[in-house]
């Protein structure tokens, strides 16, 4: 028989590829999100908002799953400085919400929480998982206190709760509200006007470690399928690149003339310089590796933002 995976937000950017991958491995895949998305899924498919805990508990009620992802989440730094109130609510009040059903209604089930190396106190060296968490911002914080919860459930009911702390990931699907589509398709559409053309852009200065989304969701099945879920895995790719350098990629990519501005409104309040994933540990504990590049991912974005 199937083990059965419900994937929470799985409406998102994440979630089809988490969707495939499971699927390609042999599970039976549910999903579920706030709204009932506008594109059909070759899967069962359920309204719920996180937040409200009668629809979470609905939802695991009728799947019983084996597996429980939770995808769901304010996921961008810049959208929780507008809406820190509201960032909490998913990311901390959901997230409960799917512990406290789960546990009433099939402990049994595995559950995965995604974090964030937002987590982490800000350094000039490749970040592992023994590194100071220390957030700057109401996304890393709201990420800090599921751990937290996700630890105490771990030791007060014996459940199967899983962290993990993914770095930058990017990928066709990715709203251009985030950084390297937004840069994506601000050059495939000076391409596709056939003249010269302006790029508005923020901060270029900054170090990032971006990985494709297939590598990550691979590393989230890794994961979840390891019978340790005390250990928390960072996964990146091992590699930052400054941001003006992948930004150069994409230009190069265009056979336009194209202007760079700084545009400050896209400055965050506060802005960590360098982040590097130290990927050791899931490479040694469970084998991944990443089989991708950002630019393989930046070269997919650009691809789909110019056939659009």
């Amino acid at each position: 028989m199937k083990q059965k995976l419900l994937i929470f937000g799985a409406s998102g950017f994440v979630g089809p590829y988490l969707a495939s991958e499971f699927k390609e491995c042999g599970y039976e895949i549910f999903g579920s999100d706030r709204v009932l998305p506008a594109f059909q899924f070759n899967f069962p498919f359920y309204e719920a908002d996180i937040t409200n805990p009668q629809e979470v508990n609905k939802v695991i009620h009728t799947v019983l799953p084996d597996m429980i992802i939770n995808l769901a989440a304010i996921s961008s730094v810049g959208q929780s400085w507008k809406m820190p109130q509201l960032t909490m609510d998913i990311n901390v009040i959901g997230a409960l919400n799917i512990l406290e059903a789960a546990r009433s209604i099939h402990p049994m089930s595995k559950v995965m929480f995604i974090g964030s190396s937002e987590e982490y106190k800000s350094s000039s060296h490749p970040i592992d998982e023994k590194a100071p968490l220390d957030a700057n911002n109401p996304y890393g914080i709201s990420k800090i206190t599921q751990e937290r919860f996700a630890s105490l459930y771990r030791e007060q009911y014996g459940m199967k709760v899983y962290c993990v702390r993914p770095f930058n990931h990017t990928g066709v699907g990715q709203k251009d509200s985030f950084v390297l589509p937004s840069f994506c398709k601000q050059v495939a559409d000076i391409e596709k006007s056939g003249k010269p053309g302006i790029i508005k852009v923020g901060n270029l200065s900054a170090y990032r470690d971006f990985s494709h989304v297939k590598d990550i969701v691979r590393a989230y099945r890794l994961i979840i399928e390891n019978s340790d879920c005390n250990k928390i895995y960072n996964v990146g790719s091992g590699q930052a690149h400054k941001l003006e350098e992948i930004l150069e990629f994409i230009i190069s990519l265009s056979s336009q003339v194209i202007e760079v501005e700084i545009d400050k409104e896209r400055f965050r309040p506060i802005d960590t310089p360098y982040i590097c994933c130290d990927n050791n540990a899931i490479k040694k504990d469970l084998g991944w590796e990443n089989d991708f590049t950002v630019f393989d991912a930046v070269k997919e974005l650009y691809e789909k933002f110019l056939h659009e």
